[in-house]
C-alpha cells in the first residue's frame, strides 16, 4: 500500500473553518444526485453543468473533481476534507485503470478538516495502474506514444515515488508524502457466484 505521511518540513495545509458532517441517510437524494456505498458509509455524488463531480463523503469531507481532457489532467479540490477522506480519493484515482493501483492509507496523524487542491496527470494515473497490475501478474501494458523504449514509458517513470510522478509531486507540494509500505489492508473478494433459480 501507499502510506500518506507528513513530509520532513511539516504540512502546508490550510485548516478549514468548516467541519464535515455525516450524511443523513434518511434524507432523500437531491435532483441530479446519486449515491454509492463507501468503505465507511454512503457517498453522495453530484455532477455539475461544467462536467465536474462533487463527492460528499460525509464526516470525511467533500471533494470536487474535474477532468481537463485537453490538458490531460484531473483537478481535485476541497474546502473541507479529512486526511482519511483525502487518502480515499487518492486511492480511487490510483485504481482508475482497472483495480491494480495501491490503496492509500492515512498515516499523517492530522485530525482536522483541511483545504486542498492539486492537479494529477491522467497519463501517469493510468501508468501507475498498469505498473501495479503487472506486479499482480496482470498484463495491462500499452505501447508508449511514439514507440519509445520501456525505460522511457510513463509506467516506468511512475513506478517509484521518487520517479517524479505528478501524483507524488502534487502531494509533496501540500507538505505530505506517499511512501511505499507493506501492511494489512481490507479487501472484498468474490470467490463464488451462483445464479438463483427463478420461476417461469
Amino acid at each position: 500500500m501507499l502510506a500518506l505521511v507528513v513530509g520532513k518540513d511539516g504540512p502546508k495545509l490550510k485548516e478549514s473553518p468548516a467541519t464535515a458532517e455525516p450524511i443523513d441517510e434518511s434524507a432523500p437524494l437531491k435532483p441530479g444526485e446519486t449515491q454509492m456505498d463507501g468503505p465507511n458509509g454512503p457517498i453522495r455524488m453530484t455532477r455539475s453543468a461544467d462536467g465536474s463531480m462533487t463527492m460528499n463523503m460525509g464526516a470525511k469531507g467533500t471533494m470536487t473533481v474535474k477532468v481537463d481532457a485537453q490538458a490531460g489532467t484531473m483537478h481535485m479540490e476541497s474546502s473541507t476534507v479529512t486526511m482519511a477522506g483525502f487518502a480515499d480519493m487518492l486511492t480511487k484515482f490510483l485504481q482508475m485503470g482497472g483495480g491494480g493501483g495501491r490503496q492509500v492509507v492515512d498515516m499523517t496523524d492530522l485530525k482536522g478538516n483541511y483545504e486542498v487542491a492539486l492537479d494529477i496527470s491522467l497519463a501517469e494515473v493510468m501508468a501507475m495502474a498498469q505498473t501495479a497490475a503487472r506486479e499482480a501478474g496482470i498484463d495491462m501494458s500499452m505501447p508508449p506514444a511514439g514507440g519509445g523504449g520501456e525505460n522511457n514509458s510513463p509506467a516506468s517513470a511512475a513506478s517509484e515515488p521518487s520517479g517524479g510522478s505528478s501524483v507524488f509531486a502534487s502531494v509533496q507540494k501540500l507538505g505530505l508524502k506517499l511512501e511505499k509500505r507493506k501492511a494489512p489492508v481490507e479487501q472484498f473478494v468474490i470467490d463464488r457466484v451462483e445464479k438463483a433459480p427463478t420461476e417461469d
